[in-house]
């Protein structure tokens, strides 16, 4: 049996933290989370607060090594899904990086 991915990109585990920045609702609220996989389209981050569908946010990824630059992107909340330790699983996709 032949397995097929559905997706475009093969996403990659990270397990980094992030800082989120809300851009639309509560323009400049920060909310630290856990990046646990990154494709080249979008992200799952784990928080510990609901957000809202469509939501604005800058995510940045800080770097452990100064030769590779920390990410940072322009993304909209697509799913937000409720884990049974209470916290939330956002699926963010990726409008632009800088």
């Amino acid at each position: 049996m032949l397995y097929e991915d559905k997706r475009n990109f093969f996403r990659m585990m990270v397990n980094a933290e992030v800082q989120l920045t809300l851009i639309d609702s509560e323009a400049g609220r920060q909310i630290d989370g856990v990046c646990r996989d990154l494709s080249a389209t979008g992200m799952a981050i784990e928080i510990d607060e609901p957000l809202e569908m469509n939501v604005t946010l800058k995510v940045k990824v800080a770097s452990s090594n100064n030769s590779v630059p920390s990410l940072d992107a322009l993304c909209k909340v697509i799913r937000s899904t409720s884990l049974e330790s209470g916290e939330y699983l956002l699926g963010v996709e990726i409008i632009e990086m800088n």
